[in-house]
Formats: C-alpha cells, structure tokens, sequence
C-alpha cells in the first residue's frame, strides 16, 4: 500500500501500481455481482498479509476504500460510520477481506 500514491511537483496522484489495484479491486467487485449500498455503513476489513513482515494496518484503508467507491460498492468513503481493521492469518499472496453491512439509524443526536 505504501506504493499507491507518488508525489509529482505540489501534486499526489495515484501511481501505475495503484491504479491496477483499483482496477483488481474494480473487477472483483463486477465479478461478484456487488450492487451498490446506499445511507450509512458499517466496513470490517480482515488483512491477510502475504508473509510475517512487519506491516501497518492504517496504510491499507485509503487506496481500499477509494476502489471500493470507484467499483461501485458505495456512492463514497464519507457513508461509512463504523470502520474496523483487523489483521488475518498469513496468506500466500495476501488478501484482504471487506464486509460491509448496512446500518439503520433510530434517531440522530447533534
């Protein structure tokens, strides 16, 4: 994750690498049929990483949550209320694990 975005003059932008996992993250979500959620979420994430090298959790969600977004599974990142990482066992090649659950609301407070 920490290859995803480049600094070009005063500008970040999304690197190469970055825009293939978007586009990963695109075509999994179409595979799978995800239709788009609408009002408030709940996002539980379950990072596997790849081998026992030390990694930051924080660093996954941004690049995550963005192509989550771009894929169609929500209309933007501000829906979600409720985040929760977690880190998974070891996987060969890694994954990532995202559920995503509708939350209702019973009332606002200010």
């Amino acid at each position: 994750m920490n290859h995803i975005w480049r600094r070009v003059g005063p500008r970040t932008v999304i690197s190469r690498e970055g825009r293939r996992y978007r586009t990963d993250v695109c075509a999994a979500l179409a595979a799978m049929k995800v239709e788009r959620m609408d009002g408030r979420l709940a996002v539980r994430v379950t990072v596997c990483p790849p081998d026992h090298r030390r990694r930051d959790l924080d660093n996954v969600q941004k690049a995550l949550l963005d192509a989550l977004a771009k894929g169609g599974a929500y209309r933007d990142d501000s829906q979600i209320d409720r985040l929760e990482v977690e880190r998974g066992p070891v996987t060969p090649g890694g994954k990532v694990l995202v559920e995503l659950t509708q939350i209702t609301t019973q009332g606002t407070n200010p």
